[in-house]
């Protein structure tokens, strides 16, 4: 579908697709529109809600300037998906073994590994590009308990919230692994920082900001270029979190089913980052936060739900979206009015089929309190075509 509304209160206009969108996260899209460096026009995907510091599922470009707080704290998180040689007829009668199984191999919520779990260069590489930052600025370790031991052990681990790994059926039959996750305690750290330490250096200026959270660092001022930097080692970090997770859960499957192979390549993209793109003419600092890139012909993955379906999709490359697509459902309820409206029983029958949690830590997560993943593809046929549908028949929740 194309732009259902397109609102016009601001310095350049708001194209949304959808209808379903709440009024707190119209004042906050209209609040980033009167900023003077956007360019061209802000884009709001079809899961578009209401979020910290900016709104869920909108497409910022700006120019000569990037926003922190739209780039957000969980910095570089996304998605990564992969299909294996199984089908349905390999899996068990039960899968509880294969949940325990990834559970005791991937570590969740606030937990970390015992020891390193990646390769030695991996964590040389990265290592690396960290001391180029805390050397500037050194407060971001005195954020973290313990830093050299946090964000090293942190790697290849799922954390909480919407963090999910899942075991899933696509329409043949075949067995998918995706999962869900980000740059972790130091990912947030360093968003926290640079969002703060943004804030300070509008002191003076903040006040005619529609709002704090709008707070920004532009080209060739004091800490611009040391945002550029973190912000993408963060990026960096998220893509080796999701690697090398993804390694360790094939690790452990293979001691299951020792004979499988990978049939597809693995997806590993991004949907709350920043990237320099050209777009209507002009290079562009482009926010995505909770979109995915959608170029022509590029591959993604847009999952529902922990009950509902997920998609593998392929880009149509449009131009009004700045090439981008929604990155999931998208909320349709706070976690804690979820918590307040569900129980464990509803948790159980939302998930019916489904090997997970279903106890009183996953109310928040639970299906009714996302929109209509249905609903959400069925408003962006102009920006995605649909590749594979998967539905999980295994999830792991942060």
């Amino acid at each position: 579908m194309p732009v259902k509304t397109i609102i016009n209160k601001a310095k350049v206009p708001i194209k949304i697709y959808t209808e379903d969108i709440d009024s707190g996260a119209i004042d906050q899209l209209t609040d980033i529109a009167q900023l003077p460096f956007i360019h061209s026009h802000i884009a709001a995907m079809p899961d578009v809600h209401l979020g910290i510091g900016a709104t869920v599922g909108s497409v910022i470009p700006s120019r000569g300037a990037i926003i922190p707080a739209a780039v957000g704290v969980d910095i570089g998180c996304g998605m990564n998906a992969l299909r294996l040689s199984l089908n349905a007829n390999d899996l068990p009668d039960s899968l509880k073994k294969t949940r325990l199984a990834i559970e005791e191999t991937i570590p969740v919520g606030f937990n970390m590994h015992k020891s390193i779990k990646v390769q030695n260069s991996t964590i040389k590489s990265l290592n690396k590009g960290l001391d180029a930052i805390v050397d500037k600025h050194p407060a971001i370790f005195k954020m973290l308990r313990k830093p050299h031991i946090t964000w090293s052990q942190q790697l290849a681990t799922l954390g909480g919230g919407n963090h999910f790994i899942e075991i899933c059926l696509d329409e043949n039959q075949a067995v998918w692994v995706m999962l869900h996750s980000g740059s972790r305690g130091i990912g947030n750290v360093i968003g926290r920082y640079f969002i703060n330490l943004a804030k300070k250096d509008m002191e003076q200026h903040i006040r005619q900001l529609p709002h704090r959270d709008l707070a920004y660092f532009t080209e060739g001022a004091k800490h611009f270029d040391d945002y550029v930097e973190a912000v993408h080692w963060a990026q960096d970090y998220a893509l080796s979190n999701r690697r090398e997770m993804m390694r360790l859960i094939l690790e452990k499957l293979r001691k299951v089913f020792p004979h499988f192979e990978i049939t597809k390549e693995a997806i590993n993209c991004h949907h709350n980052y920043v990237s320099v793109e050209e777009h209507f003419g002009e290079q562009v600092y482009l926010t995505r936060k909770g979109a995915i890139s959608a170029n022509d012909g590029e591959l993604g993955i847009i999952p529902g739900s922990m009950g509902a379906k997920s998609y593998i999709v392929r880009g149509k490359g449009n131009a009004e979206s700045f090439c981008s697509c929604s990155h999931g459902a998208g909320r349709k309820m706070s976690r804690s009015a979820a918590k307040k409206h569900f129980n464990t029983e509803d948790v159980e029958l939302q998930t019916e089929g489904v090997e997970c949690r279903k106890d009183k830590g996953v109310i928040d997560e639970i299906p009714s309190a996302y929109k209509s993943i249905d609903e959400v593809m069925a408003n962006q046929t102009d920006l995605v075509e649909v590749v594979h549908t998967l539905k999980q028949v295994v999830c792991v929740k942060g």
